[in-house]
């Protein structure tokens, strides 16, 4: 890939993505922004958000009511997935590398990394019902 072109914006939004805890989706990463760049289109922040995701500098997280997350935290981790809220969280489980092995042994090919969501109710949920 070629060099990228500084862009304060990607910068920006980064530097956002890196800030929270919170795996926002890009509307409320244009939110934010916007408050820095008021002139920043909305097309912007998901180019730059998929930019981010394909190099490596973000996560891009799809969720079952198919609006994308993202994160900032780019280490191997897993997500949590809320299925009232909609709530996405970090699980902060050691790393399952043996599921690589596992998954190999039935698999023609290379297993060289996963990715895996898990599903349910959100403590905030739980004490709501």
């Amino acid at each position: 890939m070629a060099t990228l072109k500084y862009s304060r914006q990607r910068e920006s939004i980064k530097e956002y993505l890196n800030s929270t805890t919170e795996h926002p989706t890009a509307d409320t990463v244009y939110l934010n922004v916007k408050q820095e760049f008021p002139n920043i289109s909305l097309g912007t922040v998901y180019r730059n958000l998929n930019l981010l995701a394909e190099i490596g500098d973000a996560i891009k997280i799809s969720t079952p009511n198919g609006g994308d997350r993202f994160d900032g935290r780019t280490m191997p981790h897993y997500h949590f997935c809320c299925t009232c809220c909609g709530r996405v969280m970090d699980l902060d489980i050691e790393q399952m590398d043996f599921i690589n092995e596992t998954a190999g042994k039935n698999f023609d090919g290379i297993i060289e990394n996963h990715s895996m969501m898990f599903y349910g109710t959100c403590n905030d949920c739980v004490k709501k019902q």
